[in-house]
C-alpha cells in the first residue's frame, strides 16, 4: 500500500511540473505587461529598465525556474496591476471560491446520488422518467447560459435572489465568510446551482447507470431469494457497490467545479479568485495568472490523488495490486 502511495504522489508532482510549464509558456502568447504598466510616454530606456526589474529580459526556462522556486516558499511575486503580492491577493479572494465550490460540491453530490439511485429504483415510473429527460438540460446547456436564465427568471422576474456579487459578509480571523447573513447566503443560491447543476446531472446518470447493472448482478438474486428487504438489498448491497466506480468521477468532478468556478464568477461577478484570473488577462498580469493555474492544478491534482487513495481503500483488488 506504501508503495503504492508513493508511486501516486510522484506521479501527481510530474503532472504538476508539466501543468506548469505548459501554462507558463502559454504566457509569452498573452501580450506584454509593460504596455499596460507604462503610459504613452514612455521611452525606451524606462521600458528596458522596467524589464530588467521584472526579469522579463531572462530566457523562459530561467523565468519558470525562479517562479517555481519562489513558489514552493509560497511567494508568487507582485502583481503588475495592482503592485501588491500575489499571495495576498489570492488569500483574500480564496474564500469567496472555496465556499461557492463547496457549496456546489454538497449540491452535485448529494443530490446526485439520492436522484440517481432514485431513478434506478423506479426506473419504469413517471417521476424517474421526467428527472431523466430534465437531467439533459444540465448535461446539455452550458455553464453561463443557465446562470443568465437564473438570473432572469429569479432576479429580473421574480426579484427572489440577487442577481451579483457575495452579498455582506463577515470576518473571522483572515477568513470572509458569506454563510454567518441572510444576504450573503441567498447570494449563493444561483452561482452554485449554476457551478454544481452539470456535475450533479453527470453524478445522477452515472449512479443509476452503475444502480441498475448492480441490480442485474447474481449475489442480488440471492439476496432476494434469502427474502432480505428491498430496502437492504438497494442501500446496504447494491448502492455500497454501485459507490466504488463513483468516486473517482466524484473526485474528478470537484475538480472541475474548481477549475470551471471561473465561468461562473464572470456571469455572476462574484469576487473570487476566477474573475480575479479574468481581470489579469485583461491587464497581462502574468504573476496573478501564473499563481492561479498552478494553485488550481494543486488542487486538482491533490483531490484526484486522495481519491486514488480512497479508491485503493475501498477496493481490496488495488492494494493486492499494489
Amino acid at each position: 500500500m506504501l508503495s503504492f502511495i508513493i508511486k501516486r504522489v510522484g506521479q501527481s508532482i510530474l503532472v504538476l511540473l508539466i501543468t506548469g510549464l505548459v501554462a507558463f509558456s502559454m504566457f509569452t502568447f498573452v501580450g506584454d505587461p509593460i504596455d499596460n504598466m507604462l503610459g504613452q510616454e514612455r521611452t525606451m530606456e524606462d521600458v528596458e529598465r522596467l524589464r530588467q526589474q521584472l526579469g522579463l529580459d531572462q530566457p523562459f526556462i530561467v523565468q519558470y525556474y525562479r517562479f517555481l522556486e519562489q513558489a514552493v516558499q509560497g511567494n508568487f511575486g507582485v502583481s503588475y496591476r495592482q503592485g501588491r503580492p500575489v499571495a495576498e491577493i489570492l488569500l483574500e479572494r480564496a474564500p469567496a471560491t472555496l465556499e461557492l465550490a463547496a457549496v456546489s460540491g454538497i449540491f452535485a453530490i448529494v443530490l446526485g446520488i439520492a436522484l440517481g439511485v432514485f431513478t434506478a429504483i423506479r426506473r419504469d415510473g413517471v417521476a424517474a422518467n421526467l428527472i431523466m429527460s430534465a437531467s439533459l438540460i444540465g448535461v446539455s446547456l452550458p455553464t453561463f447560459l443557465i446562470g443568465i436564465l437564473l438570473i432572469y427568471l429569479f432576479s429580473v422576474e421574480l426579484g427572489w435572489l440577487p442577481s451579483f456579487g457575495r452579498g455582506e459578509t463577515v470576518k473571522i480571523g483572515g477568513w470572509s465568510t458569506g454563510f454567518l447573513t441572510e444576504s450573503g447566503l441567498k447570494a449563493l443560491i444561483l452561482p452554485s446551482i449554476t457551478l454544481g447543476l452539470y456535475q450533479m446531472t453527470l453524478i445522477m446518470r452515472l449512479v443509476r447507470s452503475e444502480m441498475l447493472e448492480v441490480l442485474r448482478q447474481d449475489y442480488i438474486r440471492f439476496a432476494k431469494a434469502r427474502g432480505l428487504s428491498d430496502r437492504v438489498i438497494n442501500f446496504r448491497h447494491a448502492l455500497k457497490n454501485t459507490m466504488v466506480p463513483v468516486i473517482t468521477v466524484i473526485g474528478l468532478q470537484l475538480g472541475s467545479i474548481i477549475a470551471f468556478a471561473i465561468i461562473t464568477e464572470t456571469v455572476f461577478q462574484w469576487p473570487g479568485v476566477g474573475l480575479l484570473f479574468i481581470n489579469a488577462i485583461q491587464f497581462v498580469d502574468i504573476p496573478v495568472m501564473a499563481a492561479y493555474l498552478m494553485l488550481i492544478s494543486v488542487m486538482f491534482v491533490g483531490i484526484n490523488l486522495l481519491v486514488d487513495i480512497l479508491y485503493a481503500f475501498i477496493d481490496p483488488r488495488l492494494r493486492v495490486a499494489a
